[in-house]
């Protein structure tokens, strides 16, 4: 079995059964399942950033901002349950404010001598940011709407709605780059990605989109008409694309393939949620504040 081969089967099963797995528990709205699907791929994906910083020996608070990171999107999720979105978003800013303060106050107190002490403060607050702070953004999504009459959770339907849509467009541009790729889109940063595959993203992420809000037009009214959910589809589709050309950036920086190995042919939790992390914000800016667009 030739390596190609061999890694396309691999990243196939792991993603179905991540699929069979995740949107099973997205769909039926299980909240605790919710909780640990929103905030552990975060924190083991943070847990691998300052791993992939520690690799190539660059200088960082690693238990600083694991703890800042897993108490923001788990103060997010909370915050949101309770008090809605728009409470959630407030913590989340504020949240990132407090722990810009706390970094810097960890370095003011730092004993060691030959910690590069900007490089030390930046890649600890890259972490915060580029992790949970963008991906709390799914937490808002989850409170985005109110429960129904009978109690039952919403706001999970554009949860699906974000990684079906997001993972559409890895799949995309993975399948068609494999297939009939042929022109590097920016082999300095990923040699792999072509501009064939970056139209296979943009049109499965658009398709999906349209298919689900026919197939669920009341669970995802805010999305709104075919036009705007083609439209929306086609823009989650390049941020997506976007996502993960930016994790290659930070795997290329620190000479690392993948960010892990718990997810054969895919890597690590990282690389998963690379996509995602991009394109959930986005997707909650819309939603709120471009509902009638």
């Amino acid at each position: 079995m030739g390596a190609a081969l061999q890694t396309f089967l691999s990243r196939s099963l792991s993603t179905l059964a991540l699929w069979g797995f995740c949107g099973a528990i997205m769909f039926k709205g299980y909240e605790p399942g919710l909780w640990l699907l929103v905030a552990g791929p975060q924190i083991w994906g943070l847990l691998e950033f300052h791993k992939l910083l520690a690799h190539a020996r660059l200088p960082h608070f690693r238990w600083t901002g694991l703890v800042l990171g897993t108490a923001l999107i788990l103060g997010a999720l909370a915050v949101a349950r309770t008090f809605g979105h728009k409470a959630a978003f407030n913590l989340e800013c504020a949240a990132l404010l407090c722990a810009t303060l706390v970094v810097f106050i960890r370095q003011i107190f730092h004993r060691n001598p030959e910690t590069q002490p900007l490089a030390a403060i930046g890649y600890t607050l890259l972490g915060l940011v580029y992790v949970p702070f963008l991906g709390a953004s799914t937490a808002n999504l989850l409170y985005l709407t109110p429960a129904s009459p009978d109690g039952q959770m919403t706001g999970h339907f554009y949860l699906l709605f974000l990684a079906v849509v997001t993972k559409m467009s890895d799949c995309g541009a993975y399948l068609t780059g494999s297939l009939i790729g042929r022109h590097p889109m920016v082999p300095r940063i990923s040699p792999k990605k072509t501009w064939e595959g970056f139209a296979g993203a943009i049109a499965h992420s658009t398709v999906a989109s349209l298919l689900l809000v026919w197939l669920l037009p009341e669970q995802l009214s805010l999305v709104g008409g075919p036009l705007r959910a083609g439209l929306l589809g086609a823009f989650l589709g390049l941020i997506a694309v976007l996502g993960d050309l930016a994790e290659s950036v930070l795997k290329r920086s620190t000479g690392a393939k993948d960010s892990g190995h718990s997810l054969p042919g895919i890597g690590g939790a990282l690389d998963l949620i690379d996509s995602l992390l991009f394109t959930a914000p986005l997707l909650y800016l819309f939603l709120r504040y471009a509902p009638s667009l």
